[in-house]
């Protein structure tokens, strides 16, 4: 049974997804306020604490950064000691990561938003689970876009997997808005010092 890592700050769409996964046989590890949503529309899931074996902590600062996800996401499939570390270490695959980030660049723009603000809308761990996911892209897929939904599910019910090509279009996108966030955040710091 392949497993997806649902952890979302954009909800929309996300319990009619989780629902089409789960009849197709995944299962769904979820984290916080994502998994609270999926509960209440029926939605059997993980908690990620069941994964990490660690409680979210720090106002949720600390829930998906851990060796466990983070080796879920990223060994590789086809390597006989990658296989045989994982084994031993208790770690299954995670197929599938649906993540999208923080609002930064929203917040930023509001009136009077303080530097604090600002600072607390920087993830950390969506970024963090999205790049391993698409350096891994071989064997995972990986979503930040809502739009993409209806059309991954669509895929799944004719081919019963995500092409390569198509894993590969979803990781070059995540690097392409890594890269304008982190951008954002820098833009933002470097105006601060600025004033």
């Amino acid at each position: 049974m392949k497993q997806a890592l649902i952890s979302v700050y954009n909800k929309t769409g996300i319990a009619d997804f989780a629902k089409k996964l789960i009849k197709l046989d995944w299962k769904i590890i979820s984290t916080g306020g994502t998994a609270k949503v999926l509960r209440k529309a029926g939605i059997k899931v993980i908690p990620i604490e069941k994964i990490t074996q660690n409680p979210e902590t720090f106002d949720g600062r600390m829930k998906t950064i851990s060796f466990q996800i983070g080796g879920a996401i990223l060994y590789d499939r086809k390597n006989k000691k990658h296989l045989k570390e994982a084994k031993k270490l208790g770690i299954f695959p995670i197929d599938m990561v649906v993540c999208n980030l923080y609002p930064f660049e929203k917040v930023i723009i509001k009136k009077n938003c303080t530097l604090k603000e600002a600072i607390e809308n920087i993830d950390i761990g969506g970024p963090m689970m999205v790049r391993a996911a698409a350096k891994n892209y071989k064997y995972v897929t990986v979503i930040i876009d809502p739009k993409d939904y209806k059309r991954i599910i669509k895929i799944l019910r004719i081919k019963g997997k995500i092409p390569e090509k198509t894993r590969l279009k979803l990781a070059q996108r995540v690097f392409q808005r890594t890269t304008e966030y982190d951008k954002s955040i820098n833009k933002f710091l470097k105006n601060v010092f600025q004033k």
